[in-house]
């Protein structure tokens, strides 16, 4: 150890290691004296591999907009890590560092998570236990992770139950409800790279934490320096108990109820729908659910298979075109009108769709939630559920990056929207207000409620959550489940692509009918990344520049506004204060607009660029023309925003 702390010191003088790793590999190692820890660091100074030790050891992993997410497989994988190897060509240990997904970081988690729900809850007439359910996706490490933190939780006292394989981060929340659970855990980062996985925890209502629990449960992890901790003594513990399929059942029974109009659906799912489970968790209920419906479903079988290393695809991410390409290519085999695909933890759905030149048409996650939201209000209204007397009961949430053209469809059917921050937690966060405000009568079974039942208890006394979204392809039209939800968006969209057929109609030509009748809004969704401890360096330096030298044009365009989400008081259309994000807004002279804001669960910064043409400019020119103009000026504009980005960091 005293050569390690030699080479240690030596490379903080030489300005090759931060002082802020050499704190934490310290602290770490002293609190942690395992033979693989130990072996890894020294293996990473001897080779002098400074930088994959700062990105490791440069912070303590903490809480972003989904809990903690890092790399649980290293940019070098130490020999001691690699050991004998595991399947699937995964190392036999995970990453070691305070800044990265491992054992030393998910023990104090689920330390701290435990402690904090055991305080939590001592204000109870009636001394409980914690219940608590963890899940978890098909990433590397997953499975080992769910049930390394269901075990520690159960040597602190909780009762933990652990589903008996990979399931959808929806299923996660839907069971935290069913089950009366305190919280819930899941073991997934989402649709990052492969080399990643997170711990996403969501609290008693289903949803993910929010303040003041999250800064409750950070403290008590950072308070927490070592995974070694004395378990209670055996008559104290809780025990382990793999979730009943019930709760799948009940889930699966929810999720079709979501259907608004059946005979639609069985007068028009002729047509084959390709789904991809991209190597994750939608496989195992999404094609259930759309041969339940009576859809001709055909999966990929390359990818139905769970693996962690997402082998076929560059990023197992729908928002990424390329990831639909193996569906896509069966589709135009096969003559299917319809690709969905859901991201490892199945709750993002990604689209394509057959258009009228017969040619398969990539939607945007804007695209696919507009037209959700429209055909939902339209058929609401139709159907009487939704009509004059208590259309004021209802609500649209979208975050403030999300299109606005959804406002202008909910503005036409005279529904309210809600603009919320990124994070699906803030809609959570919504729906637990509105659940509040019923009768207890009501309360005392809301949870037990069949779709239709909680529907029409919030139209008559309180608030209907219509449907809500994010731009980024999670979706949600129910609040059973707190969390976006990619197997109910299947199955809404499976009823929006059968109303089309029933018209005679592609999904891409009910998309220009909307354009036609709201105005064409297109998006352009885009980031830079940085990675590691110089990335973050960069991203933060980036976003302090947009607020400290705010541009006064760009691209010819003068700047009339900006909104400093940081620093400015924005109040949403309920009268609630939005909190603080480090988030601006830009408005140009020319119409289009653009928001910078830094990722809080991936190393990048992402900017969102809004174009516009009104109905009127589409009536007299045509929308192919207008469609054309306006996407070639957010092409231009983001040209534009690349090179300042450059001239901001000093990139040549």
């Amino acid at each position: 150890m005293e050569d390690l702390n030699e080479r240690l010191n030596s490379a903080v003088q030489s300005g090759l290691l931060l002082e802020s790793s050499r704190a934490n590999i310290t602290t770490f190692l002293k609190a942690n004296n395992k033979p693989l820890y130990i072996a890894s660091v020294e293996e990473l100074t001897i080779t002098e591999n400074w930088e994959e030790l700062n990105d490791r050891f440069y912070k303590q992993l903490a809480f972003g907009t989904g809990g903690l997410r890092g790399r649980t497989i290293g940019k070098t994988v130490t020999s001691a890590e690699q050991s004998d190897g595991a399947e699937n060509d995964r190392p036999q240990f995970a990453c070691v560092g305070t800044n990265a997904m491992n054992d030393y970081n998910l023990t104090r988690a689920t330390r701290g998570l435990i402690s904090y729900l055991d305080d939590w809850l001592k204000g109870e007439q009636e001394r409980q236990r914690v219940k608590i359910v963890f899940c978890h996706d098909t990433r590397h490490f997953s499975r080992y992770f769910a049930q390394l933190c269901a075990e520690i939780a159960a040597k602190m006292g909780a009762e933990a139950f652990l589903f008996d394989s990979e399931r959808a981060t929806p299923v996660m929340s839907f069971a935290i409800r069913q089950m009366n659970c305190h919280a819930g855990v899941m073991i997934t980062a989402s649709h990052n790279p492969y080399h990643d996985n997170g711990y996403k925890v969501n609290f008693a209502d289903g949803a993910a934490i929010i303040p003041p629990h999250t800064d409750g449960i950070i403290s008590r992890i950072n308070a927490i320096t070592s995974e070694n901790f004395d378990p209670l003594p055996e008559k104290d513990r809780g025990s382990v108990t793999t979730v009943s399929k019930e709760i799948d059942t009940l889930y699966l029974q929810c999720v079709k109820d979501l259907v608004l109009q059946p005979d639609i659906i069985r007068e028009n799912n002729s047509f084959e729908v390709v789904f991809t489970a991209l190597h994750g968790t939608g496989g195992v209920h999404a094609p259930l659910l759309l041969r339940d419906l009576g859809f001709q479903c055909t999966t990929i079988p390359e990818q139905d298979k769970p693996d962690g290393r997402f082998p076929t695809v560059n990023s197992p991410n729908p928002e990424n075109a390329s990831s639909l390409k193996m569906a896509i290519d069966r589709a135009v085999e096969s003559g299917a009108e319809l690709v969905m695909g859901t991201d490892p933890d199945c709750d993002r759905l990604g689209v394509a769709a057959r258009n009228a030149l017969g040619e398969m048409e990539i939607l945007t996650g804007n695209q696919i939630g507009s037209l959700l939201l429209y055909y939902r209000l339209k058929t609401l209204f139709e159907k009487k559920i939704l009509n004059d007397t208590n259309r004021s009961n209802a609500v649209v949430i979208k975050t403030f990056v999300t299109t606005d053209l959804q406002i202008a469809i909910a503005d036409h059917f005279g529904i309210k929207t809600v603009n919320t921050l990124t994070g699906f937690k803030y809609i959570g966060q919504k729906l637990a207000r509105y659940e509040s405000t019923l009768p207890n009568e009501i309360l005392e079974r809301y949870r037990s409620m069949s779709v239709s039942e909680a529907r029409s208890a919030q139209l008559e006394n309180g608030t209907f959550f219509v449907f809500g979204g994010e731009e980024s392809y999670g979706y949600l039209a129910c609040d059973f489940t707190r969390d976006k939800d990619g197997n109910g968006a299947v199955v809404l969209f499976a009823e929006v692509a059968a109303y089309a057929k029933s018209l005679s109609k592609s999904v891409p030509e009910l998309m220009d009918d909307i354009y036609q009748k709201f105005g064409y809004y297109t998006e352009k969704n885009v980031s830079r990344s940085f990675d590691g401890a110089e990335g973050a360096r960069q991203i933060s330096s980036l976003a302090a520049s947009y607020i400290s030298n705010p541009p006064e044009e760009c691209d010819g365009s003068r700047v009339t506004s900006i909104n400093n989400f940081e620093t400015d008081k924005i109040i949403d259309a309920e009268g609630e204060i939005i909190p603080k994000e480090k988030m601006l807004f830009i408005e140009l002279e020319d119409g289009s607009r653009f928001a910078v804001r830094p990722s809080g669960t991936e190393p990048k910064i992402k900017f969102y660029l809004f174009g516009y043409a009104r109905p009127e400019a589409i009536n007299k020119e045509g929308l192919s023309p207008i469609k054309a103009n306006t996407t070639s000026r957010l092409d231009t504009l983001w040209e534009w925003l690349q090179n300042d980005i450059n001239s901001r960091l000093g990139i040549i």
